[in-house]
């Protein structure tokens, strides 16, 4: 079933993020990439946005990843990841990390190297893996 999981990561480049904003949810459409094991989400941001100014002060957040432009709605699956954000300190580790996002979202260059773009690191806790509307995954990441 990982393998599964790993292949929607791999397979697709957008995602819906949700953030928490004290007890209300905030959702935001975003282009990711992951690293190799799939254990983390890289996502950037301004911090000027709301997004951003909520993970300042709650890092939970919710990921949906799913197929749905690519399958019949029968044969759909949804991936729904809940992840905690985590800061990058390592300069060389958040570079090799922006190349490859720039790789990725080419035609994003712009926004990724704007002088207030925050690069965000989510930290995988769980999946919860939807074949169409019955048949649930839902697996824990080891720490």
């Amino acid at each position: 079933m990982l393998d599964t999981i790993k292949g929607l990561i791999k397979g697709n480049r957008i995602c819906v993020l949700s953030t928490i904003a004290g007890d209300r949810p905030y959702c935001s459409l975003m282009r990711y990439t992951c690293d190799p094991e799939c254990k983390e989400i890289y996502l950037v941001t301004h911090r000027d946005t709301t997004k951003y100014q909520n993970l300042m002060a709650n890092p939970n957040v919710s990921l949906l990843i799913d197929n749905r432009d690519k399958n019949a709605l029968a044969r759909v699956q949804a991936l729904t990841i809940e992840g905690c954000w985590a800061a990058i300190k390592d300069t060389e580790k958040i570079t090799a990390i922006l190349g490859r996002f720039n790789a990725c979202h080419p035609d994003l260059k712009e926004f990724i190297n704007h002088p207030d773009a925050e690069l965000l690191r989510i930290e995988i806790k769980s999946f919860l893996l939807l074949n169409g509307l019955e048949d649930a995954h839902h697996i824990r990441v080891e720490s």
